[in-house]
């Protein structure tokens, strides 16, 4: 069954039909198109949530980096940002091959269509151009005969007349002949003309528009077909990402069973041990012998004129409390600020970096020897003198970094000792330890000179092995996680910012700040308020100068 044989009278329906066809191809294209800025919405979307929830702090620099707890999470975002990829990647394939295909085979069918249409009305313009010389033709053979009749009559009654003459009477029957000679040809006339039209109708009928409708037909299944492949496209484009879709949901399935509860505790030991030996028994100072009262170190009594006895500039008993606000603490080349575990383990960091240097620097002369080597033996390969200034300036290095092997050996060296004096001194003093309180973190304490100083870490020296028993907690700070750094240089806020989210800080326009890091690449600089404070901005709200 076909359209040109079923329908040959449904011109109308037919126009209808392929104008919705094509409609709906449109329409169609027109969803994708949409569908595809959701995509690439909804991927901008993760992106900027990936970003903003991603540490900006290196992780080499970061020591939340270390626990298993923050490595998955940074996985978890990681395997998000690949799924956001995926996302773009649908939009990308809906956007190619289904929008630009889908939208010029419309324009094509547009085309075609017309084509077609255009042919059937010049085939039926023919049709009816010829029905019109029918009918003149036709009405001209009627006005023929009718003439011809009125002819015939009038010479008739000539002929019966007495009173007509011959010469009117043959008049009349040359005019009667004459017009019935006309109505005669008018009459072959309009039979031609009547065979013609009929011969065009069938063939415009049986032959012509059956073919336009069969073209029409074979175009809109065509299109069809066309639009399914489309329909088809739409879940292939999901079906292509499904395996890393899985791969990324696989991932952040890992990264979850990686959280670590024990490690992370053992992580939190690593990174914050002190190796300060716990404080010493309080001495017993008996005041009804004030002659042979001598206070000990660890006493916290007060002296003879009533006032509390001071143990050094500032010291107090609070100090013996884990608990409570750190003074700031003046940063020292050796790590000395440091308790003496975080001191042994930040020097054991430093030592190795060294060495690192130091082999690369011992790689580095030894190629340039051998370059200097070739040159000798091969002058037109360049000149050896060009090569004595890298050499020496690569013998400078090495010896400068021999040196600071040296100097980080000998403190490691004492910061190893003095770890091993703690634990040792703690052993020996304390046969069965009294039980910390269940709120207090392991070997963890506190120093306080004043209520309102920030919490850092402490200035003071570390103990030494003849006053173990003076209270320890005033040599260090409870809180490693970042050495308060030196500004490397100002800047002033070009505008105000509002510091909303986690890890950035406010400032006001014109503020004057401390530069305490650059931009790394993500658009964000961390610096300090003058009123306290640290954080990230935008790099671009500040001018900045660097010392």
């Amino acid at each position: 069954m076909d359209w040109g044989t079923e329908l040959w009278d449904q011109f109308e329906v037919l126009e209808r039909h392929t104008q919705w066809g094509l409609d709906l191809l449109d329409r169609y294209v027109k969803f994708v198109k949409e569908r595809t800025e959701v995509e690439q919405a909804y991927a901008k979307q993760l992106r900027s949530l990936v970003k903003k929830y991603m540490p900006k702090r290196p992780g080499k620099d970061d020591p939340e980096s270390k626990f298993s707890q923050q490595q998955s999470f940074v996985q978890i975002l990681q395997e998000v940002n690949d799924f956001a990829g995926q996302r773009e990647l649908v939009a990308e394939s809906l956007s190619v091959h289904v929008c630009l295909e889908l939208a010029k085979y419309s324009q094509e069918m547009k085309q075609e269509r017309k084509m077609h249409f255009q042919e059937g009305r010049r085939a039926q313009q023919q049709l009816e151009s010829g029905f019109k010389q029918l009918e003149n033709s036709k009405r001209k053979f009627e006005r023929d005969c009718r003439e011809a009749e009125k002819a015939a009559q009038t010479a008739e009654r000539l002929d019966q007349d007495i009173n007509a003459t011959k010469a009117d009477v043959e008049k009349a029957k040359q005019q009667a002949h004459l017009r019935s000679h006309m109505a005669e040809e008018s009459k072959n006339e309009y039979a031609a003309q009547l065979q013609r039209f009929n011969r065009d109708q069938a063939h415009f009928y049986f032959s012509q528009m059956p073919q336009i409708f069969n073209k029409l037909q074979d175009m809109d299944e065509r299109r069809a077909t066309h639009l399914g492949a489309g329909y088809r496209l739409l879940s292939e484009a999901e079906l292509q990402v499904v395996p890393i879709i899985a791969k990324c949901l696989e991932g952040m399935k890992v990264a979850a069973d990686a959280v670590d509860a024990k490690n992370d505790s053992q992580v939190l030991i690593e990174l914050h041990k002190s190796g300060f030996a716990r404080p010493g028994d309080v001495e017993f100072e008996d005041f009804s012998q004030p002659m042979n009262r001598v206070p000990s170190d660890s006493s916290l009594g007060t002296p003879s004129d009533g006032r509390p006895e001071l143990r050094g500039p500032g010291r107090s008993r609070a100090k013996r409390w884990p608990f409570g606000k750190k003074n700031k603490t003046v940063v020292t080349e050796d790590f000395s600020h440091l308790p003496p575990e975080q001191q042994r383990k930040r020097l054991q960091q430093q030592l190795e970096e060294r060495n690192r240097e130091l082999q690369k620097e011992i790689d580095q002369r030894e190629a340039l020897k051998k370059m200097k080597d070739v040159y000798e033996k091969t002058p037109q390969m360049g000149d050896p003198a060009s090569l004595e200034p890298r050499i020496t300036e690569t013998l400078n290095n090495i010896e400068r970094l021999k040196l600071e092997v040296q100097k980080y050996e000998a403190w490691l060296a004492e910061a190893e000792s003095r770890v091993l004096s703690n634990r040792g001194d703690t052993l020996g003093r304390h046969t069965r330890p009294p039980d910390p309180p269940a709120s207090a973190p392991p070997d963890s304490s506190s120093n306080s000179n004043n209520g309102s100083q920030d919490n850092k870490e402490s200035s003071e020296e570390p103990p030494s092995e003849e006053g173990q028993d003076a209270p320890i907690y005033t040599e260090f700070d409870e809180d490693f996680e970042e050495e308060p750094a030196s500004p490397i240089g100002h800047c002033v806020a070009i505008y105000h910012f509002e510091g909303s989210s986690e890890g950035t800080i406010s400032m006001a326009e014109g503020e004057d700040l401390s530069l305490m890091e650059e931009d790394k690449g993500d658009g964000w600089t961390r610096v300090r308020r003058k009123q306290g404070g640290e954080g990230y901005v935008p790099t671009s709200y500040l001018r900045v100068t660097l010392n």
